[in-house]
This record gives C-alpha cells, structure tokens and sequence, in this order.
C-alpha cells in the first residue's frame, strides 16, 4: 500500500470520526473566508470547517493527484484545543484525536 493510500484511508477514517461527533454537517464558507491569512483560518471559520474544506479537501487532492507530501503537518494539537474548549464528550475527543493524528503522522513522515 502507497502512503497515497494510506493517507486516503485516513482521511476517510477522519471523516467517519468527525461524523460520529457531530463535526461534519455544516455549511460551506463563504469564499471570502478561504482567504484568510491566520493559521486554520481561526478568522474566519470554525475549525471543523476548515478540517473539512481545507485540510481535508487539499489533502484529498494531494491524493488523487499522487503529489508531494508537505513537509510537516502539526493539526492535531489545535484540534485537541479545539475538542476541549468545546466540551467535546471524551469518546469524541479520542476518536476525532486518533484519526488526526494518524493523519498528522502519515503526511509527517513521508
């Protein structure tokens, strides 16, 4: 198996994750909102949004294109933040945690 098809199969794992914990179904942003410069786009959308139609979605993209890795990818911290502000239920908090960072380590080290 590629790292390609790794990181589609986590991917479709985070989706799954951000779906059993209610992250999922939100409407798109305004396309203004992909033009900020902050990191996550902490400014203009919440930060399930920008997992989903960023993050998500360039990665997707890296995939079906077979590209280039990023040298590093570091979302899991923000998103540990994210989950705990939120009074995220722990189940929640771990399942959405692990699909990241598998995420995290698959872009990160390849």
């Amino acid at each position: 198996m590629t790292v390609h098809d790794e990181l589609a199969q986590a991917l479709r794992e985070l989706e799954s994750a951000m779906r059993a914990a209610d992250m999922w179904r939100m409407e798109a942003p305004e396309p203004a909102a992909y033009n900020s410069v902050e990191p996550f786009c902490i400014d203009t959308m919440s930060l399930p949004q920008w997992l989903r139609f960023v993050f998500i979605a360039r990665l997707e993209t890296l995939v079906e294109q077979q590209g280039a890795m990023p040298s590093k990818s570091d979302v899991a911290p923000a998103v540990e933040a994210y989950l705990t502000q939120e009074g995220a239920r722990t189940s929640d908090r771990i399942l959405v945690g692990k699909a990241i960072e598998r995420v995290d380590s698959l872009v990160t080290e390849n």
